[in-house]
């Protein structure tokens, strides 16, 4: 255990504290209830950065950090997009594009590096807007109020759908990397 896994499990210890805000009466008016969950959201998006940060600075990576930083993130991600579904803050398709993205994406990151041709499934620039476009969308739409006169769902909501498009469109260009370099099945079909 290092430093960076250490703060990769703490994000993965938010998400029950998270989900159970909305499902748990605490006492809490719904206001107050979305600025807890807009403060945990960002506490582990930040945490994300930072253990990302320390691993390279620090030299602590480990295979098992390497595992789990993105399945963290992942669940982070699944569990306040289902949750702004169940608030309906998003449309369920929004949800349904991004989380079957992340699966697809991972599943072939995974098959490609069993081929040993990760490197061209790696996260490119378009991977890295859509998680920016998506990680500030959530967060807008789980705040939920304006803010000096900003219309902060709205913009989320707005974000939410570029993140969407983006999802989308950088599958496909990871898919289509994939296929350039992959193989062809030589196998007989069943």
């Amino acid at each position: 255990m290092n430093l960076p896994t250490a703060i990769t499990w703490v994000r993965v210890a938010i998400i029950p504290l998270f989900i159970g805000l909305f499902h748990v009466d605490l006492g809490l008016r719904p206001m107050q209830i979305d600025r807890v969950a807009a403060g945990l959201f960002l506490l582990a998006a930040l945490s994300d950065w930072l253990d990302g940060w320390l691993a390279r600075r620090l030299g602590q990576t480990s295979a098992f950090g390497a595992f789990l930083d993105p399945v963290a993130d992942k669940l982070v991600v699944a569990a306040a997009l289902v949750e702004l579904v169940a608030l309906q803050r998003i449309p369920t398709w929004i949800a349904v594009v991004i989380i079957g993205r992340e699966i697809a994406v991972s599943a072939l990151r995974e098959w490609m590096a069993t081929l040993g041709q990760r490197r061209h499934v790696a996260v490119n620039a378009l991977g890295k807007a859509k998680t920016a476009a998506q990680m500030i969308a959530i967060l807008l739409l789980l705040y939920h109020v304006p803010f000096a006169g900003i219309d902060l769902p709205g913009i989320g909501g707005v974000l939410a759908r570029i993140a969407a498009v983006l999802t989308i469109v950088s599958m496909f260009l990871y898919l289509r990397a994939a296929l350039r370099v992959a193989p062809a099945d030589q196998s007989a079909p069943d």
